[in-house]
């Protein structure tokens, strides 16, 4: 049976102002259900999780240059680390957005749908 829009619960987060850490947490844990009556680890729920205003996000000039993603292409020397400030430039401040949010959500089967559920706009 497919599932219609009427099942599907959805929240609006609006990020002006906010610190990325906090609002990241936020946004993981409706995407995976935990303010539900119902919450089961082994089921993702039926919500959709739009974040607003992401360009407009309370970051320090600390972070955003002192923070560093590290990344690792599968080779000898292949790892790579980029500041806040890159990644930033590089994907937006949609991109630095999702790769918090994708840290707080659960490494298992149910990740790849919870993260197609969440809509970030600039």
């Amino acid at each position: 049976m497919p599932k219609t829009s009427a099942t599907i619960k959805k929240y609006v987060l609006d990020a002006k102002g906010k610190k990325l850490g906090r609002l990241a947490s936020e946004a993981a844990s409706l995407l995976m259900g935990k303010n539900s009556v119902t919450f089961t680890r082994h089921k993702a729920p039926d919500v959709t999780v739009e974040i607003t205003n992401a360009s407009k996000l309370l970051i320090s000039e600390k972070h955003r240059t002192g923070i560093a993603y590290a990344r690792f292409s599968g080779y000898q020397g292949g790892l790579k680390f980029e500041t806040l400030e890159a990644l930033s430039k590089r994907r937006g401040y949609k991109g630095v957005v999702i790769h918090a949010v994708r840290g707080m959500i659960p490494k298992n089967k149910l990740r790849p749908g919870m993260l197609k559920r969440l809509i970030v706009k600039e």
